[in-house]
């Protein structure tokens, strides 16, 4: 009996976990990894800000909440196994005045449900005491909160495909996926076919898209926002020890200015979030006609935008002034000047908006047939990535319900 062949389209963090663990469940068997750019991580992946989320927001007992607690332990033993960086270096959430202070009880009490270890409030010295230059009137202290380099994970992933016997081929842009039999066909830009009896897509900022070549709906569609940092300048990175974030408020679809330390010892500052001008465009200069005409049709983004057309202005403001990009960081680090930072990197970031304008907080799974798509993966994805990986292969192998 000849081996279950399989392919993978995404060469992102995801897309490669779902390879590696289909081949962890099934040795021997045919998997294909196929990403359109030249290199694996080349978006979202290798963008990311490095956060492994340690599980203090989410919703106890959901699906992000679950897969990011088990992600963080796989994310652990993977890096250890593979002798990458894993910097516990903690975070902490800081109040800035009593209404957010609130706030903070019903975050440490999801943070406990779900299993984060550590977590704990703290009062105005405790926090000086961690974070020397930060200054709240509360916070809260995630000290096993940890950073990575997700391109560095992902290719060793990659690295664990082939040595299995895997195959992972970039310059791959699939345009067309279409049955055939009891096989379905994945066609490529340049005319390149795989043939595969099961099929994943984790197309990231293009997830809708490629979603659609295999029959799916419209809904949710992915609009990207664009998210911008700066670097501390190296003689300043002594500001912050670890992770420095905003209490969330949940009147706001996006977190805010926060300072991120990097294992490359960078620290970011940021981002902000403004709407993209294309699915990969980096800068003002990337402009899509046909990605800018996608999300403007699309009736979830017109009513997104009716409702937070004020954060717009604010994220599109801070965008264009450095002075007051890093007057929000500011609040926090009042040391913290505009002659500290210099520019840094963009990312951006796939968010799946519903036909009635919300965000898609959840991880959403999709299927057609003997097709299975990962609609949306929100932060904390990268942090979750080997945890989502077991979770749609067990679906995808009938070990586990299949979504609606």
């Amino acid at each position: 009996m000849s081996p279950t062949s399989y392919a993978v389209v995404g060469g992102g963090i995801l897309g490669v976990a779902v390879a590696r663990r289909i081949l962890q469940l099934q040795p021997g068997a045919e998997v294909t990894a196929l990403e359109k750019e030249a290199a694996l991580a080349a978006h979202q992946t290798g963008h990311n800000s490095g956060v492994v989320h340690a599980g203090l927001y989410y919703v106890p007992g959901s699906l992000k909440a679950r897969l990011c607690r088990r992600g963080v332990h796989l994310l652990q033993e993977f890096c250890s196994e593979h002798e990458l960086a894993y910097d516990e270096c903690g975070k902490v959430l800081v109040a800035l005045d009593e209404a957010e202070s609130s706030r903070l009880s019903d975050i440490t009490a999801r943070a406990r449900a779900n299993g984060v270890p550590g977590v704990r409030e703290i009062g105005p010295d405790e926090l000086r005491e961690i974070e020397p230059h930060v200054t709240g009137v509360a916070g809260l202290h995630s000290p096993h909160t940890a950073i990575v380099d997700y391109a560095a994970v992902t290719r060793a992933m990659a690295q664990d495909i082939t040595a299995a016997g895997g195959s992972v081929r970039t310059s791959f842009e699939v345009t067309g996926i279409r049955p055939d039999g009891d096989r379905t066909i994945v066609t490529g830009a340049d005319g390149q076919e795989v043939r595969a009896e099961r099929v994943v897509l984790c197309a990231g900022l293009q997830a809708d898209r490629v979603a659609a070549l295999a029959g799916d709906e419209a809904d949710p569609r992915i609009v990207p926002f664009r998210g911008e940092y700066y670097l501390l300048r190296p003689e300043r990175r002594d500001l912050v020890r670890g992770l420095v974030y905003p209490v969330p408020d949940p009147r706001y679809p996006f977190l805010g200015v926060h300072l991120t330390p990097r294992v490359d010892g960078e620290v970011m500052v940021g981002p902000n979030a403004v709407l993209a001008l294309a699915r990969e465009g980096y800068g003002w200069s990337h402009v899509s006609a046909a990605d800018l005409r996608d999300a403007v049709a699309w009736s979830g983004f017109r009513r997104f935008a009716a409702r937070h057309w004020r954060t717009g202005i604010t994220e599109m403001l801070g965008s264009a002034s450095k002075q007051r990009f890093v007057g929000a960081a500011r609040r926090y680090v009042p040391e913290l000047t505009a002659d500290d930072v210099v520019p840094g990197p963009r990312g951006v970031r796939a968010q799946a908006l519903g036909v009635d304008g919300a965000l898609v907080d959840d991880f959403r799974i999709t299927r057609r047939g003997p097709v299975l798509a990962l609609r949306n993966a929100p932060s904390p994805a990268a942090t979750s990535s080997l945890a989502i990986a077991e979770h749609v292969v067990d679906i995808l192998l009938g070990r586990t319900d299949a979504p609606a």
